[in-house]
């Protein structure tokens, strides 16, 4: 018999549960993950072919419902291709280590009130930690290692890349996903997800110059910028697109996993879509009021209390999760360049600044006394005028930068396509002669200076195609162009040479 305890779970409340209780909840934990999972799967699909004005998985189940349960049965079902060139211990291995941190992120996510199970007060929640959030961001920095390793230990090219991308992308946004929540631990003063919950709770009392009101009480309405910094940071986080760079098909085939096959690829499978339902349901602990009922739901006395919170928090995660789709099945993946510059000079710096005001506006309204309406004008309007003034100069300089590219451009400098270069003529070919070799840095199409990429290859020595016989080059003469011409009209080919030093 299960009866609901309407009580806040706290920090004491973790610790003291029967084994069996403990037990009950790591396979509720396990088994609500893997249904997410498939339930991930299926509603991605159907929005996506939604948007696209298609009807998605319609064959297995009531309206396709189970698709992605087939599709994992058909992958268990499949042959394990072991590349010759694998570390066979690493390759094993790899599938577990990024599969086991994903189940355990979600171990100190609340998903409700204390509860009745069999005569047990209990809280929903597995566990608990004064640093429960720090548990979260660690598991999500291991899982890394998993896809640099699985790269690494497949022996090929494409799955080596796909891991360092992961490597620098995990590095770069995990450092803007740890600054998003500082405010929020600033405002909560605790990094318990238990108690951000409960800090959540009640509406946040407001004065403003004598008028006193109840203010919003999520944290995504009193820390707009760090709700929105968490958001961007989580898709690179996860490696979804539009930041789905290390397994981009178009550039890596299919990334860290491109050698996986049967099990081990699903195990990969099924830790991206945990940690997609993982950052989900941070963010709701976080910034949207945890298990608690949204406003006006929250007026009735009810409404968190017992079994019913379940349903105002898996609604939450739902919703975080209609998000990643929405990115995926509307946006282009980002150049990989554009993707580091945007985590590093956008992102982390305004998290920064964002930070620098919170805990400006917080410690100016304890120590002078001021109310809220008072440290919000005399405080938060100067610093977001400050901003403001930086982010127009940063965006004059850029546009400076790019004015000048454009005139360099015009007028032929380094930033212009490459003319044709007029075509040299030589002397015949005589005994002692060695093809010509591109030589100097080498530049991308159109001309335009791009740093070097992963996937930069170096200049290949192959030969050099020369003009046809008619197109400006002489009889028994062979023409030099600094690109590369067209074959012969009779099929026969020419080869541009060059005068050997020492003939």
């Amino acid at each position: 018999m299960i009866l609901a305890a309407p009580d806040q779970p706290t920090l004491e409340d973790f610790g003291s549960d029967v084994w069996w209780i403990v037990l009950i909840k790591i396979v509720g934990v396990f088994v609500v993950l893997v249904l997410m999972t498939l339930f991930a799967i299926v509603f991605e699909r159907k929005v996506v072919a939604r948007m696209q004005q298609r009807s998605g998985p319609n064959r297995v189940g009531p309206r396709g419902s189970l698709q992605s349960l087939a599709d994992g049965l058909k992958l268990a079902f499949k042959e394990d291709i072991m590349p010759a060139l694998a570390d066979k211990p690493v390759y094993f291995l790899a599938p577990v280590i990024a599969a086991v941190p994903a189940f355990l992120a979600f171990s100190v996510i609340p998903l409700g009130p204390t509860v009745s199970i069999f005569g047990e007060r209990t809280p929903l929640q597995l566990t608990d930690a004064p640093i429960g959030v720090l548990i979260v961001l660690a598991c999500s920095a291991m899982g890394v290692y998993g896809i640099v390793l699985a790269g690494w230990a497949s022996g090929s090219t494409y799955p080596l890349l796909g891991g360092l991308r992961s490597a620098a992308q995990m590095v770069s946004y995990e450092i803007a996903m740890g600054l998003s929540i500082v405010a929020v631990f600033l405002y909560a003063g605790t990094m318990s997800t238990s108690e951000i919950v409960a800090a959540q709770a009640d509406g946040n009392r407001l004065s403003f110059f004598g008028l006193e009101f109840t203010g919003p009480s999520w944290f995504a309405v009193l820390l707009p910028v760090s709700f929105v910094i968490y958001a961007i940071a989580v898709v690179g986080e996860t490696n979804r697109a539009p930041f789905d760079l290390p397994e981009a098909e178009s550039e890596l085939v299919g990334g860290f996993h491109t050698e996986y096959s049967s099990l081990k690829f699903a195990l990969f499978f099924l830790a991206e879509y945990i940690n997609m339902v993982t950052v989900s349901a941070l963010a709701a602990t976080l910034f949207l009021g945890g298990w608690r009922a949204p406003w006006p739901i929250s007026i009735w006395d009810g409404a968190n209390t017992g079994w019913l919170p379940l349903l105002w928090f898996f609604l939450k995660v739902c919703v975080a999760l209609f998000v990643f789709i929405w990115l995926r099945g509307t946006l282009p993946r980002l150049r990989y360049d554009q993707f580091m510059r945007f985590g590093w000079k956008v992102l982390v710096p305004t998290a920064l600044v964002w930070i620098l005001a919170v805990a400006t506006m917080r410690t100016v309204s304890r120590e002078a006394e001021l109310s809220t309406g008072e440290v919000a004008v005399f405080v938060g309007v100067p610093i977001a005028l400050l901003v403001l003034l930086g982010l127009s100069l940063a965006s004059r300089a850029a546009n400076r930068d790019t004015r000048l590219m454009a005139e360099e451009a015009a007028a032929g400098g380094v930033h212009a396509t490459d003319p044709e270069p007029e075509a040299e003529v030589l002397p015949p070919a005589g005994p002692r002669r060695r093809p010509a070799q591109r030589t100097g840095p080498a530049r991308a199409e159109g001309g335009f200076p791009v740093p070097p990429m992963d996937l930069t290859v170096p200049p290949s020595p192959r030969l050099r195609r020369a003009e046809p016989v008619g197109a400006g080059r002489p009889e028994g003469g062979v023409v030099s162009s600094g690109r590369r011409a067209a074959g012969s009209t009779t099929g026969s080919t020419a080869t541009t040479v060059e005068e050997d030093p020492d003939a």
